[in-house]
């Protein structure tokens, strides 16, 4: 049995020389080490010899499981080496190529204008609340005092879905909605800005689009008054546009509000002198206002008699194209990386 181990031993090195891929060795351990190899039958046949021999065998035997394992990993190892640096050699970096060019993102102008404007409210106590651009005609016009037959329902052309489904035609919805919770909550104050798309069919000129974005905010509690609104508005334009801005109010209509103001700047280019963009006036329109009108307070629920309120509301697209210059409404919606990327340091 001896001789055996050592013909098995010979004949492992001349067929180990002789391989020269990962193939080739796999053959040979399983000649040598596999199931069937010799040397597991050699084990087999050691229950015949008696306790000394079974010991002397049993040692040669695992020496030689340990050379050939020895021996086998060695040149695997080997081969793999061999197969890493042939890949690395052919997946080789070239350093002296240019680097891959990540540019800076950057935020939308509109964007810009809402996080600005959303900053200044949270300041003063304001919560920011977005909602939903499809809306009922109750929540839309009927608790903001424009009910059915509402000659001011002209004054925007709406998106019907059906009769009583709307795309909303301003962001004012979402103040029909908090007076109505206010109201069922049975609170006395609240100060929130509701922002998002708002449409109306009316896309006549550059200035104008069937989707743009406002803002609406309001205030209601006990003794709001018209200085609050005029303080507000005031401090809203100096922090946007510039600290020493003029601001007047000129008196307007809206259906929710009474009285009605419209707030203009005086124009930061001509300094009031009259130029193309004021339209020779001196004065640039920035946002409509005014107190709650005591309708809209009795269509949600609550008591005009006990509160009052203030509200305006921010044309989004107009506050961007005045403080950026832009000209063209529809440059907001085009995509145009060469616009966008004007942008890219802004507020940064």
């Amino acid at each position: 049995m001896e001789s055996k181990i050592e013909r098995l031993i010979k004949d492992f090195h001349q067929a180990i020389v002789k391989v020269e891929n990962s193939a080739q060795l796999d053959e040979v351990r399983i000649t040598y080490l596999g199931k069937n190899a010799e040397l597991n039958q050699v084990v087999k046949e050691m229950r015949n010899l008696d306790e000394n021999q079974k010991r002397t065998i049993g040692q040669l035997v695992n020496e030689t499981r340990s050379l050939m394992t020895e021996k086998i990993n060695e040149l695997a190892t080997k081969f793999n080496q061999e197969k890493l640096n042939a890949q690395l050699a052919q997946e080789k970096l070239n350093v002296t190529l240019p680097g891959k060019n990540h540019p800076f993102g950057s935020w939308h102008p509109l964007n810009l204008v809402i996080n600005e404007i959303a900053t200044i409210f949270e300041g003063l106590g304001f919560q920011m609340v977005n909602g939903s651009e499809v809306d009922t005609d109750l929540f839309n016009f009927q608790k903001l005092n424009l009910p059915e037959g509402h000659p001011a329902r002209e004054m925007q052309d709406t998106f019907y879905l059906d009769e009583q489904t709307v795309l909303r035609t301003h962001s004012t919805n979402m103040t029909a909605h908090l007076l109505t919770r206010l109201s069922e909550q049975g609170g006395d104050y609240l100060a929130a800005i509701s922002y998002g798309n708002v449409y109306r069919r009316d896309d006549d000129d550059a200035t104008h689009s069937h989707q743009f974005m406002q803002i609406d905010g309001f205030v209601v509690g006990k003794d709001i008054s018209f200085a609050n609104l005029k303080w507000i508005l005031t401090y809203l334009c100096q922090r946007l546009f510039n600290v020493d801005v003029k601001v007047r109010f000129r008196p307007s209509y809206f259906p929710f509000t009474q009285p009605s103001v419209e707030a203009d700047i005086a124009c930061f280019k001509c300094h009031g002198q009259g130029c193309e963009l004021c339209k020779q006036s001196g004065w640039i329109e920035v946002l409509g206002a005014g107190l709650i009108h005591d309708e809209v307070f009795q269509a949600n629920g609550l008591d005009p008699q006990g509160l009052s309120g203030l509200a305006f509301g921010i044309g989004v697209e107009r506050i961007a194209m005045l403080k950026f210059g832009i000209t063209n409404i529809r440059d907001f919606y085009e995509n145009n990386l060469q616009f966008l990327n004007q942008f890219k340091f802004y507020g940064n």
